[in-house]
């Protein structure tokens, strides 16, 4: 029991929080009960743009749509705000309102999404309080119309160049500021939507064109817009009756106008037609007519500043100012792109571009094409010359002994060759090739890279330049001829060795046979001599003895003389030779003291 005592206090603690928390954020929510809308079922007419334009003014031709150039005084304060309170002509009533003058439109001027960027995909509804401070506005007051059930976005979106939305060619009147500054209002076709030659950066759909180069167009607006029904009534009593209005702009010199009135739907305010009186009274050249009733609401750096004429869900007794779709946020200079292309800075809302860039968001190149020529580009740093060229539009090729991208490549060819200007390659003259150029023609070839052949007599080289047999080489030839000579004898000589080897007959003994042989027959001649020397020396020994002769001593005279008698006698008889007795040679023993 005691737990439960203590838990009990807790929960109704807790409850009592809760619902605080839900009456705090219910204390500012509308009831939306002052509606006012120009259709009872869906938005905008069937017809096409082509009905639009087929019932306008011929005086209009083709053009359903009015262009103004917007002013760009930066150097003024961004915006004037006024807040008035009126009379209104022929009636008894007095309007209270806000009127606001935009010095620099394309810079300054938004068209957001509820809640910011997304709000319209996920069918977001968000006070202009809540969207503004988000957004850091200095001024804004609510746009586009919307589905009062689902919180869809209606008619065609364009945020800060962002697509959001487009309405597939539904011709209501539309507000827009396209990329160069151009101010336009009036019925667009699908294809003005979504041209890119020069696009919206901002775009918002309303209903009722009021005014159209300073007169009120608010009848043709009728034949153009429709007149169905809407839950207020028909199509003439949503542009008849007195309520809250809020409405856009643009005075003679470009300057736009954003206009907001306070009001009550069939109590107070303003009928369209009184709209559109007034603004033509204070200089307003285009003028559409945007949401209206409970949702024309203005603030004024992100605190309401009009009366909202929605009762609060939280006490009827006060009035809360209603959660809406789009909203046009005036803020301080933006640069379009904030970034400047990336080519700049963003100053005061002005684009300080880079050297090289120029135009209102530095996005074209000063440097333009044909500047470059057919041989460079254009860059943020002028022409950038194709290789091989140079000079300031890359009209001139480059200088002799330099190749390249910038010129900025020495040639490496000797030997007076010249090289490509692009890719530095070297065109060789008569006499000499390599890739610099750097070697004479081989011996028996002349003239550009070598490719003829010499016709000398004898197979003689030629000059390779001019291919003359007449010609005194260069010492380097000279002396490659000389190795080449050297070289081929050297060759012949050892082919000529093989060739010889090669047909020589294969010896029977070996080399160490014959050295025996050699050795054996020395040995025997030396033997030979020994013996020889031994019998000489017995020999003179033998002389000198007295006692022994053996040796015979035979006259020669007589040898003679019997050879001689013998000769003759033969001759005489005829017989044969002369034939010594056995006593002859034996007997007759010569010695030293006469016959024995």
């Amino acid at each position: 029991m005691a737990a439960v005592s203590v838990k009990c206090p807790f929960f109704w603690l807790l409850l009592c929080l809760y619902v605080r928390l839900s009456e705090a954020k219910n204390t500012r929510v509308s009831m939306d009960d002052d509606l006012l809308l120009p259709y009872t079922h869906g938005h905008g007419p069937s017809h096409s743009h082509r009905h639009v334009r087929d019932c306008q003014s011929v005086i209009h031709g083709n053009t359903t749509h009015e262009s103004w150039p917007s002013s760009n005084h930066s150097g003024l304060p961004v915006a004037e705000s006024t807040v008035f309170v009126s009379d209104v002509p022929g009636s008894s009533r007095w309007v209270y309102g806000h009127m606001t003058v935009v010095h620099d439109p394309l810079r300054t001027v938004s068209v957001l999404e509820p809640g910011g960027p997304g709000g319209c995909g996920m069918n977001q509804r968000a006070t202009v309080e809540d969207t503004a401070q988000a957004a850091g506005c200095l001024y804004a007051q609510n746009a586009g119309f919307f589905n009062t059930k689902t919180g869809q976005c209606l008619g065609n979106v364009v945020s800060d160049g962002r697509k959001v939305q487009d309405s597939n060619g539904v011709q209501n009147a539309q507000f827009g500021i396209r990329r160069d500054g151009t101010l336009v209002f009036g019925y667009l076709s699908q294809d003005d939507v979504l041209d890119q030659s020069n696009p919206f950066v901002q775009l918002v759909s309303g209903v009722v064109w009021l005014l159209r180069n300073g007169e009120v167009y608010i009848n043709q607006s009728l034949m153009a817009e429709c007149d169905k029904t809407q839950e207020t009534g028909n199509f003439h009593t949503f542009i008849d009756v007195v309520s809250a209005r809020t409405a856009v702009g643009h005075d003679a010199e470009g300057k736009l106008i954003l206009f907001q009135i306070d009001g009550q739907t069939e109590q107070r305010g303003m009928s369209l037609w009184e709209v559109a009186e007034f603004l033509k009274k204070n200089g307003v050249i285009n003028a559409i007519n945007l949401d209206g009733g409970g949702s024309s609401t203005y603030v004024m750096d992100g605190s309401l500043a009009s009366y909202p004429s929605d009762h609060c869900k939280s006490d009827s007794r006060w009035r809360c100012g209603r959660h809406v779709s789009t909203i046009l946020c005036v803020h301080p200079r933006r640069c379009q792109p904030a970034n400047c292309s990336g080519h700049g800075d963003c100053v005061d809302g002005r684009c300080r571009c880079q050297d090289g860039w120029q135009g209102a968001a530095c996005d074209a190149l000063v440097c333009q094409p044909p500047a470059c020529g057919p041989h460079g580009v254009c860059t943020a740093g002028g022409c950038v010359c194709d290789a091989g060229w140079r000079g300031k539009n890359c009209s001139q090729v480059c200088t002799p002994g330099f190749y390249g991208d910038g010129c900025n490549q020495t040639c490496s060819c000797v030997n007076g060759g010249s090289c490509d200007p692009v890719h530095g390659r070297c065109t060789c003259p008569s006499g000499f090739h390599g890739n610099t150029c750097e070697q004479v023609c081989p011996v028996g070839f002349f003239g550009p890279s070598c490719a003829q052949e010499c016709r000398c007599d004898d197979l003689c080289p030629c000059d390779p330049q001019t291919g003359s047999c007449n010609a005194t080489l260069r010492g380097e030839a000279n002396n490659t001829l000389h190795r080449a000579g050297h070289c081929l004898a050297k060759q012949m000589f050892a082919l000529w060795r093989r060739d010889e080897e090669a047909h020589r007959e294969q010896p029977y003994l070996t080399e160490r046979t014959w050295l025996v042989i050699t050795f054996t027959l020395a040995s025997l001649l030396s033997v030979s001599l020994l013996v020889h020397l031994v019998r000489a020396c017995s020999g003179s020994v033998a002389v000198h003895l007295p006692e022994r002769r053996d040796y015979s001593y035979v006259p020669l005279n007589d040898i003679n003389g019997a050879t001689s008698r013998a000769g003759g006698g033969a001759g005489k008889s005829g017989k044969g030779p002369l034939v010594l007795d056995d006593s002859d040679s034996q007997d007759e023993i010569w010695t030293p003291s006469g016959r024995s």
